[in-house]
């Protein structure tokens, strides 16, 4: 039975890739902030395969510890757990530096830390996904902090993935998806047109299941024409 960790999983794009996992058979270790929320995540998901779920914070060292501790063999690394920072999002002039610093400890530092930890945990084909953003690439007015802190993602994963040929290392861009932390993003707006995050998984499967090379990766482009 191959093991995935999966940060942030108790809703959205986490929770939709978990449940696909699940039903072929992957045992998981998922975590998330929110304690209620992972329970009904995990007890779902234990109807179809076997879950532990720990809730915390991917920023603090004990957690990550003992997510990595609780895998065992680690078949699947996905760095999904992210924040947005602040609602409405500020200009860069205007970004208070104490959330800068959150936004940095949770979408990078924190990913980072986590694959040093895991790292000699990884199983002979194991794989590393990395969730980032086309705010990683593009400078939008306003995402500055969050867009910022993706592109650092995805440059630590780019130096991995030449560090370490011996690794699938995955950074992936989901697209847009209804999910909570998008309403945030663009609080007030009607987002309904957006995509479910299930819609993103198959593009992650293929990533997972695939043979691809390490490298930067859209979801939607790996479903309309997988490579």
């Amino acid at each position: 039975m191959p093991n995935a960790i999966i940060t942030g999983a108790s809703r959205g794009l986490g929770l939709a890739l978990a449940r696909s996992l699940a039903a072929d058979g992957w045992r998981l270790t998922i975590d998330a902030r929110g304690k209620r929320a992972l329970a009904r995540a995990a007890d779902s998901l234990s109807e179809l395969t076997e879950v532990v779920a720990m809730p915390g914070d991917v920023a603090d060292d004990w957690h990550r510890r003992g997510l990595v501790g609780a895998a065992g063999r680690i078949d699947l690394l996905v760095n999904n757990a992210s924040v947005l920072g602040p609602s409405p999002q500020p200009n860069l002039a205007d970004y208070p530096l104490a959330e800068l610093r959150r936004v940095y400890e949770v979408n990078v530092l924190a990913p980072l830390a986590l694959i040093q930890a895991a790292v000699p945990h990884l199983g002979p084909e194991a794989r590393i996904l990395n969730i980032t953003s086309d705010a990683g690439v593009e400078g939008y007015p306003g995402w500055g902090g969050y867009g910022s802190s993706k592109a650092a993602l995805e440059q630590l994963s780019a130096i991995l993935a030449a560090e370490r040929p011996d690794l699938r290392v995955y950074w992936l861009d989901p697209g847009d998806m209804r999910t909570r932390m998008h309403q945030e993003a663009f609080p007030g707006e009607d987002i309904s047109d957006r995509p479910p995050p299930e819609e993103s998984v198959p593009g992650l499967r293929e990533l997972i299941d695939g043979e691809l090379p390490s490298g930067r990766y859209r979801a939607a482009d790996l479903v309309a024409a997988p490579v």
